[in-house]
């Protein structure tokens, strides 16, 4: 049998072609494309970056691209994504974003899936990402950062004092202002540190954005009280730095001696001990200080993934989610402590782990973290994270309520006033959008 030079021309071509394959396969392997923070504790990004995405792109034959960014970054970025409608498969806020809930896929199968496999989540990461009017998840929590107390022992120690409730931070936070001349560092910024701390004092204090059936609350006698805590906290016990602060001012103020009580989560002790500064030893911690009404703290860092509906890999970038889940006992350890499991049954050991510290002077420090899901809660608290409490977080109407109140720009009265009006047309423009 003869072939033609033509033909023959066109069997070498899908030769060529056939044996082409192979390289073409592997090239055109899938990509997950990932952005999230800098971590604060930054072996946990050496760990995450370094070796669990190689491990899972192996295994998923896809290539994971991870893009750090520092925390200020994080919302223009989200905002320029969703505005091109292109961008990362898997978006990591710190906070939950309902604002995005249309422009993001369900992500209640991941939750079902995980569920499956590890039990219920814990209801402080529903609360951060499902609407409960329309019945859709706008997020996925992996982790939650407790908030504790960081306090200067040996400060507290000299005037007496433990820093258990908001009042005895006051009264021996002004005590060692008096003697030492080092104040209270709470913040009064518009970041988010400060978000989260006067949050933590308002709901002590039985106040809040809204009630648990989502009605704006704020305007009441339990927020004028709060307001009116923190100017007198203000005046006694801190210095106007506290007025200009970013999210990480207070991790240095304690560590250069320059304050006698944060709140913030571990990365300040963390760090103390990673770069070994001797001050370290005098940090300690405490729950979540009590007030007149309960004892609450809110999460500091509430891990909020979103896959975006434009995604170019929605599916891998699901499969991620719960296979993250499903190692966070490493991450858990890669964090040094920081990040929480979400399913609390993925770290089974916790208690023993934060109990018996390696790093930590004296080694159960970390003990006192044990018992966060009895205090931590979520922002919008009694209620759930939705797009108004979300807006009024990202646009810092009560840290400026705070702030205004305790330099005397404004009565605490006519503060809340203010803030109670701005959340009110807050919460108009998202009820007319059908998300409240």
């Amino acid at each position: 049998m003869t072939i033609s030079r033509r033909k023959l021309i066109q069997v070498a071509g899908v030769g060529a072609a056939a044996l082409a394959l192979p390289k073409k396969a592997r090239a055109a392997k899938k990509t997950l494309r990932i952005i999230q923070w800098n971590h604060f504790v930054p072996g946990y990004d050496k760990w995450f970056n370094g070796q669990y995405i190689k491990e899972w792109g192996e295994k998923n034959d896809t290539e994971v691209i991870v893009d750090n960014v520092g925390i200020p970054a994080i919302n223009p970025t989200a905002a320029a994504e969703v505005s091109a409608k292109k961008g990362h498969d898997l978006f990591m806020f710190l906070w939950p974003r309902p604002a995005y809930e249309e422009d993001v896929i369900d992500h209640k199968e991941i939750y079902q899936e995980c569920e499956k496999k590890w039990g219920k989540p814990i209801d402080l990461a529903i609360k951060s990402t499902y609407n409960a009017k329309t019945k859709k998840y706008f997020g996925f929590s992996d982790m939650f950062v407790p908030d504790p107390v960081n306090y200067r022992k040996d400060l507290f120690d000299q005037v007496g004092g433990k820093p258990d409730t908001w009042e005895d931070i006051r009264k021996y936070g002004k005590m060692i202002k008096d003697k030492t001349g080092i104040p209270v560092g709470v913040g009064q910024a518009a970041e988010i540190d400060t978000a989260m701390a006067v949050r933590a004092i308002l709901y002590s204090f039985g106040g809040g954005e809204q009630d648990e059936q989502g009605n704006i609350v704020l305007n009441s006698k339990h927020t004028v009280e709060a307001v009116k805590f923190v100017k007198a906290l203000y005046e006694e016990t801190m210095t106007p730095e506290v007025l200009s602060w970013d999210a990480s001012s207070n991790n240095r103020a304690m560590l250069a001696g320059k304050a006698s009580v944060v709140l913030n989560a571990i990365s300040v002790t963390r760090e103390g001990e990673n770069k070994q500064m001797p001050i370290v030893d005098n940090v300690w911690l405490a729950k979540a200080a009590k007030g007149p009404v309960r004892r609450m703290g809110l999460e500091h860092v509430m891990g909020n993934y979103v896959i975006w509906k434009f995604a170019e890999n929605i599916e891998g970038a699901k499969k991620f989610l719960v296979d993250l889940v499903g190692n966070y006992d490493r991450a858990f350890d890669a964090s040094e402590g920081y990040n929480f499991p979400c399913f609390t049954k993925t770290v089974p050991k916790i208690k023993e782990k934060l109990a018996h510290d390696s790093k930590s002077k004296p080694p159960d420090k970390y003990a006192v973290l044990t018992d966060a899901l009895d205090w931590a809660t979520n922002v919008g608290y009694p209620g759930y994270s939705n797009a108004a409490i979300d807006e009024i977080y990202s646009t810092w109407v009560l840290n400026t309520m705070f702030g205004k109140a305790s330099t005397g720009a404004m009565s605490p009265e006519d503060a809340v006033k203010e803030a109670d009006a701005k959340c009110r047309q807050i919460w108009q423009k998202w009820k007319e959008r059908k998300l409240l």
